[in-house]
């Protein structure tokens, strides 16, 4: 009787796992509902409720990462969208290591509202797409499902459609603080201090610190008493920041999210961004001073002699005027970090570098005495200015990059951006001990131990990037060079080719059967090579005789991501995979348009699939009744699985052992 407990208790725990691993997943659920706005103008609601330990990627954050919520309306003359649609649950902001940047996400609930135009009293329906990644520790699921609003006749006339809406806006506030927002404030409180050092360095500038002795006579000189004094220098601290702050507000609520979007991926803004920070680092330089409109100076200067709160205005409106030309570039900088597409980030970086810009002037004008302890302007400014210049060359190089990546330019490969940058920082090492001068550089005989400090950290630096040039990776700067392989010259890349780790494009027809579809713009890591078409792969399995191993992936997938890094990377799994496998990567939320010959009608849910990406994941759901990724399948010449598939599991020895397992079944081992 015991024995027979335990193997119904062992049946039932391979059961299980059986059962967890062939699964099709579906942890977010759909609610829709309509508001009424006005008399002519409805919301939709999209209410998600997502399962614990899963999270859904949410809408507004910059492309290269994992897979936005997209929401695709269908075109009908009975409804005009009126702009576009909006997060009213805000969402979680992390920094994902695997991606290098910011992502945004939702947890537990999601809340999105779009708003439409009726133009047809008749009743219709208003139907569409969405497409979104949801993940958790060891799984992404893609889906694009539909959905459908019905619209009843004259539904304007109607007040309130769906009473559980006004409950569900009423609960938003309970559902932001989400179970661990620590990460959403670290993001905030990080941009503030990043932004507050930025404002800092700005008071170093020519054009900024010796407006501080100016400032603090204005106010000795305009107060008729202590105490008013003091009020007036308040208020001017207070304007200088409403300045600035509002200059971020104006960015973030006028121009919005997509735009936010638009400036960190197209090539124009980035192309603009990187001529303006050439002609500030010329203008650093000494080449020639840029300097805003004298009308509009004059003006703010001429209103500085009403004294009062209206002259601490002006006068702080005259400092930002004045001190453009030095805090221009490094005010861009701020707004480009902390462009996100969230309200708050522009607000808090542009509040956290006012704040430390006008916290000096603020103080030196309450207390003038301490004026005595600052160090009198002279060439040390320049230096500083000419530094910021040296900088300001390699930072703005980042943007042309971006587009150079973009639309395959080929003009900043990786090692030419590292050539440059290792030369600028060769010359600023050279600056800082005295060895080159510019236009308004004053003579010294000495250079300070600051000087020789800094010196040490740049050349510091350039040794550094040097064994960048022969492949190295670089991690601590990595999110600021290009991709490593743009580069021509890696030492790791040709070590593998020699050990026959990779092939070059001539030689696929000797080492795999023919050229891979969609090869020209997808690759496998670790100089692998394989296909990225299912029919392709195994044509190519029956000819070299070989077992397939299949990976179902996704340029968005941070798991599948990880995998590669940890488990790819491993020398036994690399061997393995070259030697004995034909690999086939099926991306499953690629965005390539496939010709009509190669749609395909789905049986699992009847609609017809006209890209990669959805070709493959409906793959992946109607043959194998799994849809999360990364998963990985060993075939044998008849399809047939030849072990059981695995998913997300960072144990390289186990994948290893997977590997010869299913090896071993293809050979009847």
């Amino acid at each position: 009787m015991k024995s027979k407990l335990q193997l119904m208790f062992l049946f039932l725990m391979l059961w299980s796992v059986f059962t967890s691993q062939a699964q099709v997943l579906n942890p977010v659920s759909w609610k829709y509902s309509i508001q009424k706005v006005s008399d002519h103008e409805v919301d939709l609601l999209f209410t998600a409720s997502i399962e614990k330990s899963w999270h859904l990627y949410a809408i507004d954050f910059p492309e290269g990462g994992p897979v936005r919520l997209s929401v695709v309306f269908s075109e009908s003359s009975s409804y005009e969208l009126v702009n576009g649609i909006v997060e009213v649950t805000s969402a979680k902001t992390q920094y994902d290591e695997i991606f290098d940047m910011k992502v945004q996400y939702f947890e537990e609930k999601a809340v999105l509202k779009q708003r439409v135009k009726i133009t047809n009293p008749k009743a219709f329906t208003i139907s569409g797409e969405m497409e979104y990644q949801v993940c958790r520790e060891g799984e992404c699921v893609m889906f694009t499902p539909d959905f459908k609003f019905e619209i009843p006749a004259n539904s304007v006339s109607v007040k309130k459609i769906d009473k559980g809406v006004i409950k569900q806006r009423v609960e938003r506030e309970k559902i932001n603080p989400i179970k661990n927002p620590r990460k959403e404030y670290s993001s905030l409180w990080t941009l503030f201090f990043i932004s507050f050092t930025f404002g800092l360095i700005a008071l170093l500038t020519p054009c900024v610190f010796p407006m501080i002795p100016m400032t603090v006579s204005f106010f000795m000189h305009s107060s008729k008493s202590r105490r008013k004094g003091i009020l007036n220098a308040f208020f001017y601290g207070i304007s200088i920041i409403g300045i600035y702050t509002i200059i971020g507000t104006s960015v973030s609520v006028t121009l919005g999210p997509g735009f936010a979007n638009w400036l960190s991926t197209h090539w124009i803004p980035n192309v603009i961004f990187f001529l303006i920070f050439m002609v500030f680092a010329f203008s650093f330089f000494g080449m020639f001073e840029i300097r805003m409109p004298s009308a509009l100076v004059n003006k703010s200067v001429s209103r500085e002699d009403k004294g009062g709160i209206a002259g601490s205005f002006f006068m702080a409106f005259t400092l930002v005027l004045v001190s453009f030309s030095c805090t221009g570039p490094i005010v861009g900088s701020t707004l480009v970090k902390s462009a996100g597409g969230a309200f708050l980030e522009p607000v808090v970086g542009m509040f956290g570098f006012s704040l430390a810009f006008a916290l000096p002037f603020t103080l030196f004008a309450i207390f003038p005495s301490w004026l005595s302890t600052l160090p009198k302007s002279g060439g040390w400014l320049n230096s500083v200015k000419v530094i910021l210049g040296f900088l300001e060359l390699a930072l703005g190089l980042k943007f042309l990059s971006i587009a150079d990546q973009t639309y395959h330019w080929g003009i900043l490969d990786r090692e030419v951006y590292l050539g440059i940058w290792i030369v600028i920082f060769t010359l600023m090492g050279f600056y800082l001990l005295g060895k080159l001068k510019f236009a308004h550089d004053s003579d010294s005989s000495h250079i300070s131990v600051p000087r020789l400090m800094l010196a040490i950290v740049s050349f510091s630096f350039v040794v550094y990037m040097i064994p960048g040039m022969i492949g190295a990776p670089l991690k601590a700067i990595s999110g600021y060079l290009p991709p490593q392989t743009s580069q021509d010259f890696d030492i790791s890349a040709i070590v593998r080719d020699q050990s026959g780790g990779t092939y070059p494009q001539k030689e696929y027809m000797g080492e795999l059967c023919e050229v891979p579809k969609y090869s020209h713009y997808l690759h496998l890591p670790h100089g692998l090579q394989g296909y990225f078409d299912f029919q392709q792969g195994m044509a190519c399995a029956r000819e070299k005789n070989k077992p397939v191993f299949i990976v179902f992936t996704g340029h968005g997938c941070v798991n599948c991501r990880e995998m590669e890094a940890n488990v790819w990377s491993d020398a036994r799994v690399q061997r393995i995979l070259r030697n004995d496998y034909i690999i086939i990567a099926l991306y499953v939320d690629d965005k390539t348009h496939l010709p009509q010959e190669d749609w395909v009608t789905s049986s699992y849910d009847g609609k017809v699939k006209k890209t990669l990406g959805k070709k493959y994941a409906d793959f992946q759901i109607s043959r194998f009744g799994v849809n999360a990724q990364p998963y990985y399948l060993l075939l044998g010449r008849d399809e047939k699985l030849l072990v059981p598939p695995r998913a997300y599991d960072l144990d390289v020895d186990a994948f290893v052992e997977f590997l010869k397992s299913g090896k071993n079944a293809f050979y009847g081992k």
